[in-house]
């Protein structure tokens, strides 16, 4: 009797021990899905971020919007350094644990459309600028949240450039390859250097050379078209003009370039102390380089951007354009996520948009341009600024934010090989024919 009463006993134990334990299973499970929850204490919603500089703003915007949604979490998390957005948000996916909201770039959408939520018909798609969710849209429908706006070009210090000019510098002045070739030896003349080049891959990939691109058309679906020729194998680059233009007033950034001894030599850290300690007039790079040039800046100097001239013509397209677009994007997944956390995840981006809270956070602490024309105040830094003046004045062209994801890596060590002076134009040409012919 007692025998059985203890076994008893032991039976009942290991049940309630299962029990127990699928309820905890049950309970983590809830918790992995999409890394939030959405229990008793309200909704928890993760947000995984791929702009590492924006991590510590985009945590203070979290805390804020949480305080006053007090039933929503909002955690923020951000992509481990060495991997892409891409490569960090299948990896979630592939264990069963994307974060609710993900921040990825804007080639990559497409590749997660399946698997995220159709955001049409959000209240903020009737005030997004022009062409803002044009690369998140298939079949009519819009996949991402289009987050910030950035530009490139040939960022200026004003110091510099008035003692060059010897007055007032004006950048409407540059609007030729000859307006630049005089620009930098007038820097010259004062002893400084004209500029410094870069050589990282993906500066030189995924900004310079998709100028080549950009600059064939103001119509984007001719722009899509010459892509499309390229793919084909149809475009003789050897006799197309913006492409020979970008690359003679490359050859002149060669000549005029402070590290022309050892042009591979440089890094990204070079650059901003170079330009912000005035030691070079003009660095080819973006607005996102802002903070790094300001450390170096002690006199609270001035800055602008310049466009990248592809010619002699100052009414052809790209001598008076910089290059702008949006680059990152906030997709919610659907995957995972439960109805409240993504109802959750849609309210912690409308309050960017339209609460002045999340407003000002967006601007003046992330120094994000919005992609938004609802939010009108003005960017946080002289940089930003110069990208909202270029944009408010027509004076912009689209950044080629759609290219293979390979496309820097590849190209990019093509055009350090021709920074070196270790291969020629024709064979540059080669190699970027060959390699469209054959992207995947």
């Amino acid at each position: 009797m007692k025998r059985r009463s203890r076994t008893s006993i032991l039976i009942v134990s290991l049940l309630v021990i299962m029990v127990l334990s699928a309820c905890g299973n049950a309970a983590n499970n809830g918790q992995e899905a999409g890394g939030s929850s959405s229990g008793g204490d309200g909704v928890k919603v993760t947000l995984l971020n791929s702009k590492g500089e924006i991590q510590q703003p985009l945590e203070e915007a979290a805390k804020a919007f949480s305080a006053s949604n007090p039933d929503i979490t909002v955690e923020v998390s951000l992509v481990p350094a060495g991997q892409s957005p891409f490569e960090r948000a299948s990896t979630l996916y592939a264990s069963g644990n994307p974060a609710t909201i993900t921040m990825l770039d804007t080639g990559d959408v497409e590749k997660f459309k399946d698997r995220v939520l159709d955001l049409s018909g959000e209240k903020w798609m009737a005030d997004t600028v022009p062409n803002a969710t044009e690369h998140t849209t298939f079949d009519g429908k819009n996949y991402a949240f289009p987050l910030a706006i950035e530009g490139y070009g040939f960022i200026y210090n004003k110091k510099v450039l008035d003692e060059a000019v010897g007055g007032d510098f004006d950048p409407s002045t540059i609007r030729t390859r000859d307006d630049l070739e005089n620009l930098f030896k007038q820097i010259e003349a004062t002893g400084k250097k004209a500029l410094v080049i870069s050589p990282m891959d993906w500066s030189l990939g995924a900004h310079y050379l998709p100028l080549a691109y950009a600059t064939q058309s103001k119509d984007l679906a001719e722009v899509d078209q010459f892509i499309a020729s390229l793919r084909a194998g149809e475009v003789d680059l050897a006799n197309n003009a913006p492409f020979n233009g970008l690359m003679d007033t490359f050859d002149l950034m060669m000549a005029h370039n402070i590290d022309s001894a050892s042009p591979l030599a440089g890094t990204y850290e070079r650059g901003p102390e170079l330009l912000g300690k005035g030691e070079v007039g003009i660095w080819f790079m973006g607005n996102w380089a802002w903070p790094q040039i300001s450390s170096f800046d002690t006199a609270d100097g001035q800055y602008g951007f310049l466009p990248v001239p592809i010619s002699n013509n100052p009414e052809d397209f790209g001598n008076s354009e910089i290059s702008s677009a949006v680059s990152k994007r906030l997709v919610i997944d659907k995957e995972f996520s439960s109805p409240e956390q993504q109802a959750a995840a849609k309210k912690f981006l409308e309050w960017l948009v339209y609460d002045e809270q999340g407003q000002d956070y967006l601007v003046n602490k992330a120094n994000i341009i919005p992609a938004f024309s609802n939010i009108t105040i003005p960017a946080a830094d002289p940089l930003g600024k110069s990208i909202q003046e270029h944009i408010a004045a027509g004076k912009t062209q689209q950044s080629m934010s759609t290219l293979p994801a390979d496309h820097w890596a590849q190209l990019g060590s093509s055009m350090q090989k021709y920074l070196a002076k270790a291969g020629d134009r024709a064979g540059l040409i080669t190699e970027i024919e060959n390699y469209w012919k054959n992207v995947k």
